[in-house]
């Protein structure tokens, strides 16, 4: 099983990077097959250019990265995305990822009642994020974006199913044997699948 970890955090002394650090250390000891895309690390441009829409409905691409990361995801079996939850929602260079990758053909087709996944063979995803907010908060007043839209709308209809979110929140306002713990669960929810 081949896990493809998605890193969307521009600072690499961040608590992102943090989480991405030991998973790979438990992956690493687990002599489990994995490979990293760091979005900001690749200089990523999420942004639509014309000539991309153009494109578009077709499932076609102009940038580079976008075959690259195409062909990661098709060898993947397990999905991890790592980001900051920003204004309530995945950073945006998490959307472009989306818009500009998880295209018609590749990730999806259309039927009739919606679109029908492609990417069955992912048998699971972890989504782990950071934030200032509880997670409490983000469920019930923020309209959980990140479990209803996220995961119940653009990994289930690219076809994952099986998908849990995990949520580091006030992670710069709280202790580091808070964020200690954290790893250790966020480490644990990896290794026990």
């Amino acid at each position: 099983m081949k896990t493809t970890i998605i890193l969307a955090h521009p600072w690499h002394g961040s608590f992102n990077k943090a989480i991405l650090d030991a998973i790979v250390t438990e992956l690493q000891s687990s002599q489990k097959e994995f490979e990293i895309i760091d979005l900001y690390r690749d200089h990523f441009d999420p942004a639509l250019a014309e000539e991309d829409l153009a494109l578009y409905s077709k499932g076609l691409y102009t940038d580079d990265l976008v075959r690259k990361y195409q062909e990661i995801l098709l060898k993947t079996n397990e999905l991890i995305v790592i980001f900051p939850i920003w204004w309530y929602n995945v950073p945006a260079v998490l959307k472009g990822f989306l818009d500009k990758v998880l295209l018609r053909d590749f990730a999806f087709t259309e039927i009739k009642t919606g679109l029908k996944g492609k990417l069955t063979h992912i048998l699971k995803a972890t989504v782990i994020t950071t934030s200032e907010s509880p997670t409490w908060f983000l469920k019930y007043f923020r309209g959980n974006t990140i479990e209803n839209f996220f995961i119940r709308g653009t990994l289930h209809d690219i076809g994952i199913k099986n998908a849990t979110w995990l949520n580091s929140d006030r992670t710069t306002s709280g202790t580091d044997d808070r964020r200690k713990d954290f790893l250790q669960k966020a480490v644990k929810s990896i290794s026990s699948k």
